[in-house]
């Protein structure tokens, strides 16, 4: 016998109760707190150079602090840009960050005529983290040992620098140099700064422009000779070493590193980070950086970050003016 219309009116909402009773409602959970799985560091740059350098014991100290792993990966290429574009493009949720410099965040911008990114747009600043001078170093057979004498002698013969690639602060400040002095000097970009420095350890090239954190083990071990830094004031771990406008060069630069997350990151996570980095600079590892010639430099209010990386952008842009630095 068939149901009667009667009784279906009255069966479906018993029937709809039941199956509610069966399915609980779908209530948002309370966000889980950041972080809750391993973390991608993005260095834009080959092992071994003084982008990775820093980025190691920041990279430990925050898989301490954090509890979850932040594992490195060297996405090299294009001054940078490869690295940077990458996280550029990422999920903006705190998993992928890049270890950014000077170079991706000030300098890229006015050197290539297209990138892929705009550092101001599409990367969001979590903190400035340390800062060096760049070196020029020679290898031991280059009879020069100031910059004196190193100028007369590339009146003399033709002189080759290598730097970690286009675009980068080690290239920059050899062309400015280079205008500075007019010293005739070649520039040989390579594939990041250790390549670099094992030609000038071969003696395939004379000289590199490259941070002092990378050429500075090499100059204690006596297989590389410097001949002066990029900064305003002597470094305190090489204080006899002149400055290049002590020598005579009207030559200033400063590489610098720091965090940065995809535009679009939640404030609160950027907050953290911050904040676990300033507890980081106090680690033996990340302090053991100033032993090899980095300044620890914490800037992370947004505000000042904001002020700083549009001065930084300013200055640069008119350096490559100046310098008439092109990408090779």
């Amino acid at each position: 016998m068939r149901p009667s219309l009667h009784f279906l009116r009255h069966l479906l909402p018993v029937a709809a109760a039941l199956l509610t009773a069966a399915v609980p409602a779908s209530v948002p959970a309370a966000d889980a707190p950041y972080p809750t799985q391993t973390i991608k560091l993005v260095v834009p740059f080959p092992p071994g150079g003084p982008t990775d350098i820093v980025a190691r014991p920041f990279a430990e100290a925050l898989t301490r602090s954090l509890g979850k792993p932040v594992v490195i990966e060297n996405r090299g290429g294009a001054g940078g840009n490869v690295g940077a574009d990458n996280v550029a493009k990422a999920n903006p949720d705190g998993y992928t960050l890049l270890l950014g410099t000077v170079g991706t965040a000030a300098i890229n911008p006015a050197l290539y005529a297209r990138l892929s990114y705009d550092p101001r747009k599409d990367l969001a600043p979590v903190a400035i983290l340390a800062a060096a001078p760049v070196a020029l170093v020679a290898h031991p057979s280059v009879p020069a040992n100031t910059v004196a004498e190193l100028l007369a002698l590339a009146g003399r013969q033709s002189l080759r620098f290598g730097t970690a690639g286009n675009g980068t602060p080690g290239h920059l400040t050899g062309e400015m140099f280079k205008q500075a002095s007019t010293a005739p000097l070649t520039h040989v970009p390579y594939k990041g700064s250790a390549a670099a420095l094992q030609d000038l350890l071969g003696g395939h090239i004379e000289l590199a422009f490259d941070p002092l954190q990378s050429v500075l083990p090499h100059v204690r071990a006596g297989k590389l000779k410097i001949i002066a830094i990029s900064s305003a004031e002597a470094s305190p771990v090489l204080p006899q070493v002149p400055t290049f406008a002590q020598a005579g060069v009207k030559v200033e630069s400063t590489a610098w590193w720091g965090l940065f997350a995809p535009a679009g990151t939640p404030r609160p996570i950027v907050d953290r980070l911050a904040a676990e980095l300033q507890g980081a600079e106090q680690s033996g590892d990340v302090r053991q950086l100033e032993s090899i010639g980095l300044t620890l430099r914490q800037i992370a209010q947004p505000a000042a970050l904001d002020a700083f990386l549009a001065a930084e952008s300013t200055k640069w842009a008119k350096a490559v003016r100046d310098s008439g630095a092109k990408v090779d």
